[in-house]
Order: structure tokens, then C-alpha cells, then sequence
């Protein structure tokens, strides 16, 4: 069973931390952008609008990571019953058809797709909005359900919900 108070504890650690690098990527390209050697010289020099896009879309990612961050704060954790069904902040123990070893999936309001280890078990988190979490959401321990990836369906074996 994972001790789930850490995992998030690490999870809003490393969220906080991609967010002060992000910060100070967004504030070096939001220089640039404003800096006068990024004038333009002649009509086709599109220097400072380049920088321009990237100072916008470094801000847009850090809103999205403030957003994350604010929920990860408020996350109920709570440990899941062996009879309830598969909901957000439910680790999901599964195996598909292609690897018979178990996978940890945690369904958490963001930060989907990072790794966290915890007693030399993997976890890797997910978004509800993911086709892995919208094939895993409402099912119980030793359902099966399917899930799209790429050209090819996966099976898939629940074994446990915490």
C-alpha cells in the first residue's frame, strides 16, 4: 500500500519546483522580448515577435502550473475501500495485455505524467481528463476494461484501489 500524504507531499515539491524554473524562464524570455537588440532591423526580422510567442506561452504554462499547484494543495487523500469504484485520487494497481507486470496509476487534478517511487514501487500520475483515467474511472477491483492507445485497444486488469 502507498502512504499517499507522501507521495503528494513529493508530487507538490516537484510541481513547485518546474514552477520556479518556469517563472524565470517566462521573466528571461519576457526581457528578451522587450530588449532593444530584439528590434527589429529591416521588415523580415521576427525576433521579437518569436520572443514575444515564447514569453506568452511560458506565461500561459506558468497559470497552468499555479492552477495545479492550488489544487494539489486542496486534495483529499483518502485510502479507497476494495469494493468502491475507481475515482480521482484513487491509486489503481493494473496490469494489460501487453505487460504482465503491475502498474501504479495515481489520478490526481494535474501534474499528469510524472514518476514518483516509493518503496522501489513506481507510481505515475494521470489526469481524469487522460484515456487511461476515463478507461479506469467507474471500475472495480478485477474489472477489466479497455483503453485506446495509439492504432491498438488495451486490456486491462484491475488488481487493486487505494
Amino acid at each position: 500500500m502507498f502512504d499517499k500524504e507522501e507521495l503528494l507531499d513529493v508530487l507538490k515539491a516537484r510541481v513547485a519546483s518546474d514552477l520556479v524554473d518556469l517563472e524565470r524562464r517566462q521573466r528571461d524570455a519576457q526581457h528578451a522580448a522587450t530588449h532593444e537588440e530584439s528590434r527589429a532591423e529591416h521588415a523580415k526580422d521576427t525576433r521579437a515577435t518569436e520572443q514575444g510567442y515564447l514569453a506568452r506561452g511560458l506565461a500561459e504554462r506558468v497559470s497552468e502550473l499555479r492552477r495545479t499547484l492550488a489544487a494539489l494543495a486542496v486534495l483529499p487523500v483518502r485510502n479507497f475501500d476494495s469494493d468502491e469504484a475507481i475515482a480521482a485520487g484513487a491509486i489503481v494497481s493494473v496490469s494489460d495485455d501487453v505487460e504482465a507486470e503491475q502498474q501504479h496509476w495515481w489520478i490526481v487534478p494535474g501534474a499528469g505524467g510524472i514518476e514518483l517511487e516509493q518503496s522501489g514501487q513506481i507510481v505515475r500520475t494521470i489526469t481524469p481528463v487522460s484515456p487511461l483515467a476515463q478507461s479506469l474511472l467507474g471500475l472495480q477491483v478485477e474489472d477489466e476494461g479497455t483503453c485506446r492507445s495509439g492504432a491498438r485497444e488495451r486490456r486491462l486488469q484491475i488488481h487493486a484501489v487505494t
